[in-house]
């Protein structure tokens, strides 16, 4: 089954370094949670936030040695009062975990949103979970 595994992180500058390094945290995260191997993704979004623009995230997958995943790269609507300075994924991976146990991963400041998707620790036990798949 292919499964979306969405994830989130903010730097506190536009600078391509930062914008790499905090990109790659997160896929590294996103990967070693849902015990996910390039492989298995059968491809990677990734957008950012309109004030980011020194470079592409989709970098990150690349150093990470990820060469024949597919990526893009798009911006974010720009949308009032938004987390500033963000880099959202979704990685599309093939795994035999089911929906409400995917783990989803926020990071640095982007810890809160989406804390409904967020177990806090381990895997969400199936059918425990109130979410109603919004």
């Amino acid at each position: 089954m292919i499964r979306g595994i969405r994830g989130a992180t903010t730097v506190e500058h536009d600078d391509a370094v930062e914008i790499i390094e905090a990109t790659m945290e997160l896929l590294k995260q996103l990967a070693d949670d849902n015990f996910v191997e390039p492989e298995s993704m059968s491809s990677i979004f990734f957008s950012l936030t309109p004030d980011l623009n020194a470079a592409f995230p989709a970098e990150a997958a690349r150093r990470l040695g990820w060469t024949y995943v597919p990526v893009i790269c798009m911006r974010e609507l720009s949308v009032p009062n938004a987390l500033a300075k963000a880099i959202r994924v979704i990685m599309m991976a093939e795994t035999q975990v089911d929906q409400k146990s995917v783990r989803h991963v926020y990071l640095r400041g982007a810890e809160g949103l989406r804390q409904d998707l967020v177990p806090i620790t381990g895997f969400a036990e199936s059918g425990t979970d109130d979410d109603d798949g919004v």
